[in-house]
């Protein structure tokens, strides 16, 4: 009996739906979309950059700053990131979002084409200020430039700072092993990115990262005590130091496959927080990305010892899974992941990371993570990752993409200082501190986009302010993008 047309066309669409949830090939974005997001994800990048400006810098509305970092202090530091919309470099956040971007390109540099150079280009513009933050001086290690409560006293573009540029560091006698560990950890990781491109300089960096590790494991503290109000209530370590020296160790052993390390992990991770299962991952907490990171060597070689990861990597995975027995992450109306108030797609953009990177692990192994009674499979994993990436890109309540300079609709007011006061080259006389007021407080659109950025993002409603003053959503910093980078990597390809 022949169908009708109607009929056809039902088992056209059914077949349709059917072939898109498999393959995950519905989508309202095309690798080409990806591969522009991706391409915009890292040359954000270039528009955090401190110190001297190469003559192949992208972002050209950006001049050189802060050269004389360290100088009243005999030390060089210039060069770096500012980590957000203000003129500060703040060590945790920077180290943070090193690792994170050395880990985009670990995972997936493979599908980042033409891309890669651009990825190594941000990740070495950060190494190369950590390598001096470490080196300058033994047993300490450099982890701010600027006076963050003046700092945010003015609004003035990063050329013009006339704030004091007040130096901050920990040592034996002022502990920071949380700071310290992360940056032994965004070192290694790097060492593997380098280690076919510049077999010397990923060297240097692992030498240097089992050195500043060594540092953080002798001189026990967290930066917070040492530092205090300098760096509480910014980059307080909420979490304490334990994570970061797990998480420390286990890249010098990733990095290294030296068995000291392994051996460490293995005797310390009970008091470290391998027990201990967290459903965030960020700058300030690191136990949910060791745990993925680890369960590799369970994965693939059978490491006995490292078992405990892929559970409790597991507990994690199972825990943003609607519909798993271990569901626990609050999602908005529209679908997103939603964890804090402010900057809410730092959590988003690393969820989506780890979901991919454990999704990567589990294939390539023939695993799966189990939830209770139940098994979530590798392709479920992917689909949850590429909703979150999809709603920052713009498929969303609001139509509107939260990577500025993506979509047709994207934040016009973006909470940071040298995209919101007008170019250096554009108005080449200073603007005092006070000056740049008018320009946080102004309607008008920032007079100098800031491609790349991803905000702080909606609300638990999906509601989403695009005002300056609304930092809480509409500021963008360095460690929202380094994840998104890989993310974006994965289904670019």
């Amino acid at each position: 009996m022949a169908l009708s047309t109607t009929a056809f066309s039902n088992m056209v669409q059914i077949l349709c739906l059917t072939l898109c949830s498999l393959t995950l090939l519905c989508s309202a974005f095309t690798s080409q979309d990806y591969s522009e997001a991706l391409e915009k994800s890292i040359l954000f990048f270039e528009g955090q950059r401190s110190g001297k400006l190469p003559s192949n810098q992208r972002l050209t509305w950006r001049a050189d700053s802060g050269l004389s970092d360290g100088s009243s202090y005999h030390v060089d530091l210039v060069g770096g990131y500012y980590d957000a919309g203000d003129n500060v470099k703040f060590g945790l956040p920077m180290a943070f979002t090193t690792t994170l971007l050395a880990w985009s390109v670990i995972e997936f540099g493979n599908s980042m084409h033409n891309e890669i150079e651009n990825a190594r280009a941000a990740i070495k513009w950060s190494t190369d200020y950590l390598l001096k933050a470490a080196t300058a001086t033994p047993d300490t290690l450099y982890v701010q430039v600027g006076d963050p409560n003046m700092d945010h006293r003015c609004w003035e573009r990063p050329e013009d700072m006339d704030t004091p540029r007040n130096v901050y560091k920990v040592s034996a006698q002022n502990p920071g092993s949380d700071v310290a560990a992360e940056t032994a950890a965004a070192l290694a990781a790097a060492s593997i990115v380098f280690k076919d491109s510049n077999p010397s300089y990923s060297t240097k960096l692992l030498h240097t990262a089992m050195e500043v590790f060594d540092f953080a494991d002798r001189h026990r503290g967290s930066y917070s005590d040492s530092l205090n109000s300098v760096v509480c209530p910014f980059y307080c370590s909420y979490s304490g130091y334990h994570d970061e020296l797990l998480w420390g160790a286990s890249w010098i052993h990733t990095a290294s496959q030296n068995s000291t390390y392994l051996a460490y992990i293995m005797s310390n991770g009970h008091t470290l927080g391998a027990d201990d299962d967290d459903y965030s991952f960020s700058w300030d907490d690191k136990r949910a990305g060791t745990k993925v990171l680890l369960s590799k060597g369970f994965l693939e070689k059978s490491t006995e010892a490292l078992q405990l990861y892929k559970a409790h990597s597991d507990n994690y995975i199972c825990s943003l899974m609607p519909g798993t027995s271990s569901f626990q992450a609050q999602y908005t109306p529209g679908g997103l992941f939603y964890k804090a108030s402010e900057s809410n797609l730092q959590y988003v953009t690393s969820t989506a990371f780890l979901l991919l990177t454990y999704a990567k692990y589990l294939s390539s192994n023939d695993g799966v993570a189990t939830c209770g009674g139940s098994t979530v499979k590798a392709e479920n994993l992917i689909s949850q990752a590429k909703k979150q990436v999809d709603y920052v890109l713009g498929n969303n309540p609001a139509k509107m993409s939260y990577m500025v300079g993506f979509g047709e609709r994207y934040p016009q007011h973006v909470h940071h200082r040298g995209s919101s006061l007008p170019s250096i080259h554009a108005h080449p006389d200073h603007i005092a501190c006070n000056n740049g007021f008018q320009y946080l407080n102004s309607g008008s659109p920032n007079p100098n986009i800031l491609v790349g950025a991803i905000v702080g993002g909606p609300d638990s409603k999906d509601n989403f302010s695009d005002d300056r003053n609304n930092y809480q959503q509409s500021e963008p910093a360095t460690y929202i993008n380094a994840p998104f980078v890989g993310a974006l990597a994965f289904f670019s390809s």
